[in-house]
């Protein structure tokens, strides 16, 4: 059976009735291409344009197997701007909004003391910029020993725009049993 819309998909009914507030029925390529092996654990690279549902295509799977109960970041996003950084969070976070699952954005130009606080009261995916991460995982504020799945949204833009020693810094830092989705635009 071709996979043809969210409804086709096994999800949970949390995580359909963010999907259906949305207004989202029928799946772009990417997320017909990507959301099954993702939900079955497999690791992904996906090419699609910005504005062709690449966010939904990694963000529903990773809300779905992501256990809410543990209240330890499971799953980590790295985009290479704060405007992406707030608009993949949030984009998340209405899929995650009937779960329990905590989204933060977190990235420069802003006091990280909020983000600090948040981190410590839980957050089950976080959103950022290399930068960030990384200086929280100096502060030791972000442990990502618990990473189940991580994607490099806009990979090649993050390496067009210097980040890969960074990025290979913060993957040394992930579980080798984790989930991977690269995507490109």
């Amino acid at each position: 059976m071709e996979i043809q819309s969210f409804r086709d998909l096994q999800l949970s009914p949390e995580v359909m009735k963010g999907i259906e507030e949305l207004g989202y029925t029928s799946l772009f390529p990417i997320q017909a291409q990507a959301i099954n092996p993702l939900l079955r654990g497999n690791d992904v690279i996906g090419q699609a344009q910005t504005g062709t549902g690449k966010t939904a295509a990694f963000g529903v799977p990773m809300v779905e197997r992501i256990d809410p109960n543990i209240k330890s970041v499971q799953g980590l996003v790295l985009v290479p701007t704060r405007e992406l950084a707030v608009q993949v969070a949030d984009h998340i976070g209405k899929f995650a909004k009937y779960t329990k699952l905590r989204v933060l954005p977190v990235y420069g130009g802003e006091p990280i003391e909020r983000q600090i606080r948040a981190l410590r009261d839980g957050v089950q995916i976080v959103v950022g910029t290399p930068g960030r991460i990384i200086d929280l995982l100096e502060r030791q504020i972000l442990n990502l020993a618990s990473i189940r799945a991580i994607v490099l949204d806009e990979a090649d833009r993050m390496l067009d725009m210097g980040f890969i020693d960074d990025v290979r810094e913060i993957i040394s830092h992930l579980p080798l049993d984790r989930q991977s989705f690269f995507s490109d635009y």
